[in-house]
């Protein structure tokens, strides 16, 4: 895990001191070291977290030779993630002749890139994000992983293609503008995220998940390698519910296994009280022994002092089963308020809730207990049927057919609620029965769009997109979704939306990295997910229970008591962090008339009025809606006075810093061509 950036410039060298800001931006994504190589066109920058071959991995790299073609140094790369099946890779680019210099990751796609071409990106097992300088072609190649783990932007500015792992490293460059893009914040107002290639931030975009882009001689061309797919519904070929249970076993438990040992530094896991963490810690529990592995696993679990939200006994009950070393952090609501402007840094973006941030407090404790990397159950909701909007999707599909069959179903949802729609027959009615129509291929998603959707309310009329960001997204559906089951279409939604705006980006990757912790996730594994696409959507959510075939294929290795525990989604104190326990000054800060002012974004009045509402119940007296305005706001004024006003930072880089410097001379990769400063 690192941070990445570099600058491509069609007129001269790029500056060597634009790239150390950029680098300087990036260092809490790489603290243990970093470099960069330049010459007359690019110049690549890396920040490392030193996880596979720690000595040997130093990026920028390059591969001395293949000799095949006798290339040497034409290819370089600088790579933020982890190829977990490089091992295998190595021996196959061994076998034609490729040569290697090291045992890391990154050399591999060096040489696979000089052996396939683009067709590399089908054959990686991983999470990246990387850029691929072609000395031959003059090319250089962003590329994302399948889901979009680890995140990628780029801009354009005076004459130059910037690129980095964060915004913030772009904002290194005096040209780049600090605006809000008000398409941006109409698609986190209404969909919780913006949906690539945009952002919340005016011309900055990030590259797709399972994308990429090609700029050579000032044209780009991007190309897709992978999305996510589902067969038919009825027309499915794996249909026997006892051997799919059987294969996801035997392919999550590989997955989870070479994320486990795939690491030259020690690797913990998280353990949230749910079947998808108690699965991948079992596994590597399981494999531990299988190898006669002696040192004990740690696991790390997030509590909360307010009891509503606590998952401690089933975290307990699990890390008690495994034998674990376990470690916990109970956060309370004024935890989430301290911490909160940290939080929006890192996000890079406006959040509709506080989760994020107990997400942030536990890295910090995995990082202080001496860990650099970690195994999380994320992703198992989206490919396995977990969320309840996939079971709402069923419901609302039912409900064109059967109202009265769909109506008893209702009774099955939201056991953890204390105001679940099914305490309501009459709201559940008005609730899955509204906009029902065969032909909407979004029907799964309107009422969550629709309720988050009023938040625009909010923003001054100038600011207001002309809106279109639901439309976008189910524009942007293949065609062939019209022939897959309702629960498919929903999985790609969140596939497209949720999943790598929010839950893989706000809430993983950015409170990890805060910590330069990484997160590995054995539910994205590809041949997990094409697995799980492949089954019928009724072994995924068998009648209302969700995640069925993950229960059935795993249920010799989680107690009872959690396997079949009604589904708890992760919350967290929204308003009431903010009020219960006092509040803290910044909020007073990024709310004050001039502030509000200053950020041009929301109406004043309003603003006020909602607060003023929170302070009078403590924050515990808002509904859902207004809990989503109030973090709204505070989040967005958040971003615009640490990221858009605040200055520019001019931190040094992780030392050590490498250089490779063609415009020096320095082009040998010997340790003599070396220059460090």
């Amino acid at each position: 895990m690192c941070g990445i950036c570099g600058v491509l410039s069609s007129t001269e060298a790029p500056d060597p001191a634009l790239v150390r800001d950029m680098l300087g931006a990036l260092a809490h994504r790489g603290p243990d070291g970093s470099g960069y190589y330049r010459d007359e066109r690019v110049a690549l920058g890396h920040t490392r977290l030193a996880i596979v071959d720690t000595v040997g991995g130093t990026q920028p790299m390059t591969g001395r030779s293949c000799r095949a073609s006798g290339e040497s140094e034409q290819v370089w790369v600088t790579f933020n993630g982890e190829i977990f099946n490089h091992v295998e890779l190595a021996a196959q680019l061994r076998s034609r002749g490729h040569v290697f210099d090291t045992r890391s990751d990154t050399e591999v796609i060096v040489h696979a890139w000089e052996e396939w071409g683009p067709g590399c990106f089908d054959r990686f097992n991983g999470q990246w994000a990387l850029a691929i300088w072609d000395r031959r072609t003059g090319s250089l190649v962003l590329s994302r992983d399948r889901f979009g783990v680890r995140p990628l932007f780029y801009t354009r500015a005076a004459g130059q293609l910037l690129f980095a792992s964060e915004v913030k490293a772009l904002y290194a460059s005096p040209d780049v503008p600090r605006e809000l893009d008000p398409a941006g914040l109409d698609q986190v107002l209404t969909l919780w995220s913006t949906v690539a290639p945009r952002t919340v931030f005016r011309d900055i975009v990030q590259v797709p998940p399972g994308s990429y882009l090609t700029f050579r001689d000032g044209v780009e061309v991007e190309r897709r390698y992978w999305a996510p797919s589902f067969p038919p519904a009825g027309a499915e070929e794996l249909t026997d519910l006892e051997a799919n249970a059987e294969a996801l076993r035997t392919t999550l438990m590989a997955a989870t296994r070479l994320r486990f040992e795939r690491s030259d530094v020690p690797v913990a896991a998280y353990l949230s009280g749910g079947i998808d963490s108690a699965v991948t810690a079992g596994a590597i529990a399981a494999g531990r022994i299988d190898h006669s592995t002696s040192a004990p696993l740690h696991t790390f679990s997030l509590r909360f002092a307010e009891a509503e939200f606590d998952e401690g006994g089933f975290q307990a009950l699990m890390a008690e089963r495994l034998g674990t070393v376990h470690h916990d952090v109970v956060v309370s609501e004024r935890d989430i308020a301290d911490v909160f402007p940290q939080v929006v840094r890192h996000a890079e973006s406006p959040l509709l809730r506080t989760a994020p941030a107990p997400m942030f407090l536990l890295s910090r404790l995995v990082r202080e207990a001496g860990f650099k990397v970690v195994v999380t159950g994320e992703g198992a909701d989206e490919v396995l049927g977990g969320y309840d909007i996939f079971r709402e999707a069923k419901i609302r599909d039912m409900w064109l057919r059967d109202p009265a069959a769909a109506e008893a179903a209702v009774e099955q949802l939201y056991p953890w609620m204390h105001r679940s729609p099914n305490q309501a027959p009459a709201f559940a009615r008005s609730f899955f029965s509204r906009n029902l129509s065969a032909d909407d291929l979004a029907m799964s998603h309107r009422p969550r769009w629709d309720s988050t959707a009023v938040l625009a309310s909010m923003l001054r009329p100038e600011i207001r997109s002309v809106g279109g960001s639901a439309a976008g997204v189910v524009d942007a559906m293949p065609a062939a979704a019209a022939s897959w089951d309702p629960v498919a279409r929903a999985q790609w939604l969140e596939m497209t939306t949720l999943l790598p705006g929010y839950i893989l980006a706000s809430q993983g990757d950015r409170m990890l990295m805060g910590n330069s912790v990484e997160g590995r996730f054995p539910f994205l594994d590809p041949h997990v997910a094409e697995l799980a696409g492949r089954v019928p959507a009724e072994h995924k959510i068998h009648g209302m229970d969700e995640k069925h075939l993950l229960k059935r294929a795993f249920a010799d290795l989680v107690p009872e008591q959690i396997l079949r525990r009604p589904k708890q989604p992760y919350r967290a104190p929204d308003a009431a962090a903010f009020f219960a326990g006092g509040t803290p000054d910044w909020v007073f800060d990024v709310t004050s008339g001039s502030a509000l002012e200053a950020a041009g974004v929301f109406r004043p009045e309003l603003v006020q009025r909602l607060l003023e509402k929170a302070r009078r119940t403590d924050g515990r007296g808002l509904g859902n809606t207004d809990n989503m305005r109030l973090v709204a706001v505070l989040s967005t004024q958040l971003l615009h006075s640490e990221l858009l006003a605040a200055p520019t930072s001019s931190a040094a880089p992780p030392a050590p810093l490498t250089v490779f410097d063609t415009t020096l001379g320095t082009t040998s990769l010997e340790p003599t061509g070396r220059t460090s400063a």
